[in-house]
């Protein structure tokens, strides 16, 4: 309990049903040629090569919650009523942090300098997926280590600027996750940088 763990190579490939679907392609809907077909896989691929996933976790005990403050260790205090309902049975949370990295970013603002749109729509697409996905894999790997204590993760997980989870929180996050050891800064307005980075909040739960 209360230990920061950090991922400095997530090992995932790009989750391409969900790149798919967030550049619109619907199934039985979208058709598109051959050609089309692996020009898309081909730019996706150049995404992959330029995007290495890190990520930061942290669990930490909840010293007391109402029906919308979470109170955590150090005088953390999380302020929401939609967390605190998800948060309703558990006596820990997860912190999760991760980030696509610079490199990717950096392409996607020279494509769209230069006009080139359609590539830069698809590695925004790619890196936004695999940056959730990163997400999905730490808390798969928590997942594991939970069930050897008979709990688990809540079904969901929340992210600052959801519901009414304000944005400010992601400062509370950087902090406790220290995201700036992964390279991510934080802007005067709560804004992460590399522009794909992520963080959510899960609750540990006792199964039975």
């Amino acid at each position: 309990m209360d230990r920061l763990i950090t991922f400095e190579r997530i090992p995932i490939e790009p989750p391409l049903k969900a790149i798919y679907r967030r550049l619109g392609f619907r199934k039985g809907r979208t058709r598109m040629r051959p050609d089309e077909a692996r020009a898309l896989d081909d730019r996706i691929g150049q995404a992959r090569a330029l995007i290495t996933l890190k990520g930061a976790a942290r669990r930490l005990p909840i010293l007391s919650k109402d029906a919308r403050r979470i109170r955590l260790p150090g005088d953390s205090i999380l302020e929401s009523a939609q967390l605190a309902a998800l948060l309703a049975d558990s006596r820990e949370v997860i912190l999760l942090g991760a980030t696509a990295g610079p490199a990717v970013i950096e392409a996607i603002q020279r494509d769209t300098a230069h006009g080139n749109l359609t590539r830069a729509v698809v590695f925004d697409a790619t890196a936004s997926e695999m940056v959730d996905a990163a997400l999905d894999w730490m808390e798969t790997f928590f997942g594991r280590e939970l069930r050897r204590e008979g709990r688990r993760l809540t079904k969901s997980r929340f992210s600052c600027g959801y519901g009414d989870l304000a944005l400010e929180n992601q400062k509370l996050f950087h902090e406790l996750l220290e995201l700036g050891r992964l390279g991510v800064e934080l802007t005067e307005h709560y804004v992460l940088v590399p522009e794909k980075s992520v963080t959510a909040v899960a609750g540990v739960e006792t199964i039975g």
